[in-house]
This record gives C-alpha cells, structure tokens and sequence, in this order.
C-alpha cells in the first residue's frame, strides 16, 4: 500500500475543473477550489515567475473570527469549531449558516454514493492524512517544529502519536478492497492538490497549518462518523471501515488534542490566531472536493 501514500512529483496531474490556481501572501502558486470566495487582486511577482495579476481569498482578508465567534468561545479550539459550524450548511448541521448548493452539501440520507467513488474518496482522504502525519512526523521548518512541541512544554505538547492518526487505518481499509476483488484507484487531483497546499502552507504559515491540522482531524471524528454509517449501511453492508475506529477513547484522544491546540494558540498573537481562522474556508472547500467523490 505504499504506492498509495503520494503521487509521484513528475506524474502529469491533471487539474479538476474545479480547482484553479490561487497565491496567498502565505503561500507561492498552488490549487485552491474554484469557489473559494474572492475579491481582491493584487499584483504580484512570485519566486521564478513573471509579475502576475494574483487573486487573494477572502477568506485570508476578512475577519471570520469577528463573524462567526459571536465572542462566545472558549478557546482557540472554540474558535475554530465556531468558525467550522457556521460554515456547514443549514441542511447538515443546526449551526450552518450556508446554503446547500450541491448534493454533498445535502443532508448525508439524500445522497447516493457509489462503490468506484467510494473508493475514490478512500485514495484520496489517504493522501491527505499521509502528507498530515508526514510533515508532523519530520517537520522541516523551525517553525512548525517549535509549534508542534507545544512552544516548549515538553514531550506532552506534542502533535505526534494523538491517537487520531489515521494512515495506517487507511492502508487497512484499501487491503481489504483489494483482497475482495476491487481496484483501488489512483489518487486524483484534489487530494494531490490540497497535499501540495499543505506543504507550502507547514513551511510559510504553521499557525494556518493548524487549522487544517484540526478540521481534518475532527471532522473525521464528528460528521465523518455520521457519513461513514450512512455510506456503509447503503453500500458496504453495514461495514465499519478501519478509517472509523480508534484505539482508546475517542473523547479522551480528542480532548487532550484539544488541550495541546489551545496551549499552543497560548502564545499566538491575535493576528496569528485570524490568520489561522481564514483557513478555515479553504480547509473546508478542499475536504469538500474529496467528499464529492463519494457521489461519483
């Protein structure tokens, strides 16, 4: 199954036509998806390109935190989940403000997922988690390293060995796939694209790489328990997928994550904790693009 953790660097990728190509102040060229809101261009010479128009998201310039908090949180992880809720759309959460415009964004009874796509969505999600676990594995940068080690509280702070973990998980899952017959596929240019993403962001801006860090993670454990038991009871016979199941309690492992996020934002200015919250949109348009492959 290691041929599944990432797509080789010189493999063609071909570009989902809802992707399109985005640079942030934080982040050189990349893929963000297409309906990411924007609304301001500036101008902009990037490292070995010519000087180019570039767009820069809302969602990195406005103040969601301001939006959405309602100055009730408790928390920067409070903060983060407040944003996250308010960007679920009415139809799947009682907190959702958006409005559902495509069928993953349906309630999870209505939609109809298929096998090949559920497959699909497996490959991909996989990618995400392995470039996750990867770049806190072995962080790079300085950066990132100080801030996973929890700004030096020790062993404890740090990202590694949560129990949240889901790569390996993955890798069973897919085995078991190919063991009854079906062809595993390829990743497909979301998932490679938000990897890509992930990668520039550890190594520009880990407080924005915090946020993906914690709505990948949680998500899986709230709502993506949610969709696991609806895809499974309408496709795989009930079957719990290893992707769902954790080892220790699952309050427990999210509770002490939690705790380790919150002391790391401790030193956060309020300017690092806004920019972390502007993630939050594009965390949610790429998870959504992976989604969607489950109704493909």
């Amino acid at each position: 199954m290691e041929s599944l953790t990432l797509i080789s660097q010189s493999r063609s990728l071909s570009i989902s036509p809802n992707l399109r190509i985005l640079s942030s102040p934080n982040v050189s060229s990349t893929f963000i998806p297409k309906d990411v809101p924007y609304f301001k261009t500036q101008f902009l010479k990037l490292p070995g390109m010519a000087t180019r128009n570039v767009i820069v998201s809302a969602a990195m310039t406005e103040k969601p935190w301001k939006r959405y908090t309602g100055g009730d949180a408790k928390g920067f992880v409070d903060e983060m989940r407040l944003v996250a809720m308010k960007l679920h759309t009415r139809q799947q959460a009682q907190e959702g403000e958006m409005e559902a415009k495509a069928p993953e964004e349906q309630r999870v009874e209505e939609w109809e997922p298929t096998l090949d796509g559920y497959l699909k969505f497996l490959v991909d999600i996989k990618v995400v988690y392995d470039t996750l676990e990867q770049i806190i594995e072995k962080p790079s940068f300085p950066s990132l390293l100080r801030d996973i080690e929890c700004m030096g509280c020790g062993a404890d702070g740090e990202f590694r060995n949560t129990g949240l973990e889901r790569s390996e998980k993955l890798a069973k899952d897919l085995k078991w796939f190919e063991e009854k017959g079906y062809g595993v596929p390829e990743a497909s240019s979301p998932s490679v694209a938000y990897a890509k993403y992930l990668k520039q962001l550890s190594e520009k801006d880990p407080q924005a790489f915090i946020c993906h860090f914690y709505n990948i993670y949680f998500a899986n454990t709230a709502g993506g328990r949610i969709i696991a038991k609806k895809v499974a009871e309408k496709i795989l016979d009930s079957r719990e997928l290893e992707l769902y199941k954790w080892d220790g309690e699952l309050s427990q492992l999210l509770q002490n994550v939690r705790d380790k996020l919150n002391k790391v934002a401790e030193n956060w200015s309020r300017e690092d904790k806004n920019r972390c919250l502007g993630e939050t949109e594009i965390s949610f348009k790429f998870y959504r693009e992976i989604v969607r492959l489950m109704l493909s």
